[in-house]
């Protein structure tokens, strides 16, 4: 299973549908995008915010299904935070990091993993959407919509006299 980090905000501020809404909007939403992707490609995704900006604050964890959201701690960039973990992880698992942060793509990559910018990944992110909705749509297709349908038709005939007679 291949583990995907992302800087939670540099994809923020590239995808438009998620860079006009409100930042804690836009994060949940971000979250639930990529519980959908976890699950399409089987993957981890780990999704880092920065909170490197926030005076005495420590690291804070959550996990949704294969989804773990990380928010740094003070003084700890998402950035810093990727490097550190990849180096953690190291050839033992295929590594994708998310960002569109030029020197951070040349580090991730001296360190094995491979990188993707914000934009790509969208690209990525909407063709597993799309391939969702025809996968619903074809197995919504195939369901039986009606309990006519669903019944053999000697339980329909007993059903319909029991109708009749009340």
């Amino acid at each position: 299973m291949r583990t995907v980090f992302i800087d939670g905000y540099n994809v923020i501020n590239s995808w438009q549908e998620l860079k006009d809404l409100e930042f804690g909007i836009a994060r949940e939403k971000l979250i639930e995008l990529m519980v959908n992707y976890a699950s399409y490609y089987d993957s981890r995704v780990v999704v880092v915010f920065d909170a490197h900006r926030v005076a005495g604050g420590s690291e804070k964890r959550d996990i949704f299904g294969r989804v773990e959201i990380v928010f740094t701690k003070d003084g700890e960039t998402a950035d810093a935070f990727i490097e550190h973990s990849v180096d953690q992880i190291g050839k033992r698992v295929e590594v994708l990091v998310v960002t569109s942060d030029s020197l951070e793509q040349q580090i991730i990559f001296g360190r094995g993993a491979t990188r993707m910018s914000s934009k790509e990944f969208r690209a990525e992110y909407r063709e597993a959407e799309r391939n969702i909705r025809e996968k619903t749509r074809e197995l919504s297709d195939n369901v039986r919509h009606t309990l006519a349908e669903r019944v053999d038709e000697g339980a329909l005939e007993k059903l319909e006299k029991m109708r009749r007679d009340g």
